[in-house]
């Protein structure tokens, strides 16, 4: 019963790291990287679909990044998902490809993203232990209805608190490193 709570919470708290990690690869830093269109949808014949599944990506230099649609008829609306973004670039169309140029990031919007990021990481912070938290009730209850004896409830409790403090340490590293990739000009 414990090491099952144990099992299931080690692997939520994992996906959550996954998680942060793709939520940072989507803010933008001084560099051109596909991953700011990862959560980008386009509307393909009526149905959102993702940016990815729709295009292959090339980055020529630092602050460009090419889009060629696999589909031409659906550069439009590709077009239009760009210029919707959360991203703030203005995409050209040459007919066969979209060119997005990145504008150089002031050392102000530099600030801004790392609020953002340490905001994002809180978050995710809040979801380990919200994890810790239903993880901690289920070994109480299994302790209280005499499923497994006290003793072996406050070493799983022990062990939650390692997997917990190990996690959080992941995010703050990512964090850490986030924060570095924004302010490095």
């Amino acid at each position: 019963m414990i090491e099952e709570a144990l099992g299931e919470a080690a692997e939520k708290m994992d996906k959550t790291i996954e998680a942060a990690k793709e939520d940072f690869s989507s803010i933008r830093t001084g560099r051109a990287n596909p991953g700011l269109y990862s959560k980008v949808m386009v509307d393909y014949y009526g149905s959102p679909t993702p940016l990815q599944q729709l295009a292959q990506f090339g980055v020529p230099d630092a602050r460009t990044i090419l889009i060629t649609p696999f589909d031409v008829s659906a550069m439009r609306d590709i077009e239009k998902a760009l210029s919707d973004s959360e991203v703030g670039a203005n995409p050209s169309n040459d007919g066969k490809q979209i060119r997005i140029t990145l504008p150089e990031l002031t050392q102000e919007r530099r600030k801004e993203y790392v609020k953002i990021v340490k905001g994002k990481a809180e978050d995710h912070k809040v979801a380990l232990r919200s994890i810790r938290r239903k993880a901690k009730e289920t070994m109480d209850k299994a302790v209280k209805d005499g499923d497994v004896g006290e003793d072996d409830g406050a070493r799983g409790e022990k062990e939650l608190d390692v997997i917990t403090k190990k996690h959080v340490e992941s995010i703050d590293e990512l964090l850490k490193r986030k924060e570095a990739e924004l302010l490095e000009v």
